[in-house]
């Protein structure tokens, strides 16, 4: 699959090896989703991965000298923002081996580095993780599990269908460009959302 080494659009500060042709997610796996291979979501900057790396590069403290861990990590767009915003260690995990394999390549890009394991992550991030029925209640799990044990979560959302607001506070918002033929617009108001204590 082609693509190019291109500056994020809402973080121009960093690069990605993108798909820069006008196509949409499944033009790339020959218009057919197969549950036995993840469409290549790492191929795109999605709007919360966009807006978690504009928020972190504008608000290092969030991370400097953290273990940060990027769930569902796509093109690895917010981990890396994370490692260029002065995090102690950065690792990213995603079901699919391409994205993960590809948010390195990326970090290589940009002269950092992710770690391969993380133990103990003190920030976790996950942008664009509530799209379908099926994977929000368990991302809901994971995060909220990593929230009691004391991190941070963070959260990059454009209005998806399935995030559950009631567990987080509004931080901010960002006016993201996305491509048309993704998103059927060509911007996306997306929020940085904070999670709230487990107590709730």
């Amino acid at each position: 699959m082609p693509t190019t080494l291109s500056p994020v659009p809402l973080a121009p500060e960093l690069s990605l090896y993108l798909v820069t042709q006008p196509v949409g997610l499944f033009d790339l796996t020959g218009g057919e989703f197969r549950s036995d291979r993840p469409p290549p979501f790492w191929a795109f900057a999605w709007a919360g991965g966009q807006a978690l790396a504009r928020f972190l590069l504008d608000h290092p403290s969030e991370v400097a000298g953290r273990r940060v861990l990027d769930v569902a990590t796509g093109s690895g767009v917010a981990a890396i923002a994370a490692a260029y915003a002065g995090a102690a260690a950065v690792a990213c995990t995603d079901i699919d081996p391409a994205a993960v394999e590809a948010a390195h390549r990326n970090a290589s890009a940009n002269g950092l580095s992710l770690v391969g394991r993380l133990d103990d992550p003190q920030v976790l991030l996950a942008g664009d993780v509530f799209y379908s029925p099926v994977v929000a209640p368990k991302m809901v799990a994971q995060l909220r599990a990593a929230r009691k044990a004391g991190a941070e979560v963070l959260v990059g959302d454009p209005g998806r269908g399935f995030f559950p607001e009631r567990l987080f506070d509004l931080v901010t918002e960002y006016v993201v460009p996305v491509p048309r033929t993704l998103e059927e617009t060509e911007t996306l108001t997306t929020g940085i959302w904070r999670m709230r204590s487990s107590r709730n």
